[in-house]
């Protein structure tokens, strides 16, 4: 099945095949526009990464006239669904009339007590975001998304962290006729293109929001004047016993984005991990540093709240956005089947809430999106770039 529309189309393709497999989804995306493609963004799952190279380079063959990028992954999105650790190929196509899309490479050079970005893009006045793949075994993508802002200023950042059914060594990445075996690669899209993000970390919080007032490191020492763990439990021992079941299969912890707003909800946190306690030291462990004096609240994630969250955030895209063309969807390795019982769930949450588009995308070993503003590398996250047909009043690039 090929889902038409003038202006974004997909392609998916199953088989061992992976080179007939690229042939086949790239003509079904292909088929789907009615004015030569301006962006292409593939994606594919096989075991050799070889044959994942081949089938690259004929994906970027039959597009010359395209920019093109692309990542291996250990599953893909496409045609309205999901598929996990099985070969395949997803092709998403997109007419941009008018956008200025300029693709690029990053590498990494090594000085005495830093490494270096090299290969970023000129920046202009009406830049407006870009897509980022990153082979996470050999480029510091925490890092450079977290401080990108001291280079790329407000640019929003949306992708995903590439990975391969080999691991270490197999990721393969793709841009304009070149394939990469390590770094990163990107387009930036400037120029009259309505674009938005939206990012689902799939969480809610449970107990109250606290300040940190002692910190070492990674180690939460204490909360609200309190021992951190001691808030911790206080916390678990109010809950009922489906919640201190979630507590234990994986408690997280938000980090106030805004520090100033009155009340602190769902959305509002950066959603970083519990990494375990220092029963001793009453402390707890987190996946992140933060700050004294910062906003912080623990939270739970189940299959039923991821779900909420995502179509929650996509329905109130649509009633801020209107109507929407295509999308490109990054959603974590962890999300599918593992956590939902389906593949196909993130990607038909899409079509629901947004109606019937073009979507495709990869499943990610870290998704990369917007928060409050700031870029994130985040995990068991689904993120999406939204192509809307008119700009949002507002915050056009800020959800």
């Amino acid at each position: 099945m090929v889902l038409l529309t003038s202006r974004f189309a997909d392609g998916l393709a199953v088989g061992a095949d992976l080179v007939t497999a690229a042939e086949t989804a790239v003509r079904q995306a292909l088929a789907g526009l009615t004015a030569p493609p301006d962006l292409v963004c593939f994606f594919i799952c096989g075991e050799d990464p070889d044959e994942v190279s081949r089938a690259g380079l004929r994906v970027m063959d039959m597009t010359p006239d395209a920019s093109v990028l692309g990542c291996s992954a250990t599953g893909v999105i496409g045609d309205g669904q999901g598929v996990e650790v099985t070969p395949s190929v997803s092709v998403w196509a997109a007419t941009l009339a008018g956008a200025r899309l300029t693709t690029f490479a990053l590498d990494t050079l090594r000085t005495e007590d830093r490494f270096v970005v090299v290969g970023l893009p000129e920046r202009h006045p009406d830049d407006h975001a870009a897509i980022l793949f990153t082979d996470p075994y050999s480029f510091p993508t925490d890092g450079f998304v977290e401080r990108s802002k001291e280079v790329l200023g407000n640019l929003p950042l949306i992708g995903g962290l590439a990975n391969a059914l080999r691991g270490r060594g197999a990721v393969r990445l793709f841009a304009d006729g070149e394939v990469y075996t390590e770094g990163a690669v990107g387009v930036l899209l400037s120029g009259p293109v309505n674009i938005s993000t939206v990012v689902s970390q799939g969480c809610r919080p449970i107990g109250p929001t606290m300040a940190v007032t002692a910190v070492e490191d990674n180690l939460l020492l204490e909360l609200a004047g309190q021992p951190a763990l001691a808030r911790l439990e206080e916390i678990v021992s109010a809950l009922d016993e489906d919640e201190r079941d979630l507590v234990a299969s994986g408690l997280q912890i938000g980090v106030a984005m805004d520090e100033y707003a009155e009340r602190h909800e769902r959305g509002d946190f950066l959603i970083r991990g519990v990494l375990g306690i220092d029963p001793e030291r009453e402390a707890v462990a987190i996946g992140d540093v933060v700050e004294i004096g910062r906003t912080v609240r623990f939270q739970v994630r189940d299959a039923a709240t991821a779900d909420e969250d995502l179509y929650e955030l996509l329905d109130a895209h649509r009633e801020e956005f209107g109507r929407v063309d295509g999308a490109l969807l990054f959603s974590c390795n962890g999300r599918g089947s593992a956590m939902f019982g389906s593949a196909d769930h993130d990607a038909v949450a899409l079509r629901d809430t947004l109606g019937p588009i073009s979507v495709a995308g990869f499943f990610a070993a870290g998704e990369v999106g917007p928060v409050s503003g700031h870029n994130h590398v985040h995990g068991f996250t689904a993120s999406v770039l939204v192509f809307s047909s008119h700009p949002a009043v507002g915050r056009p690039y800020d959800r």
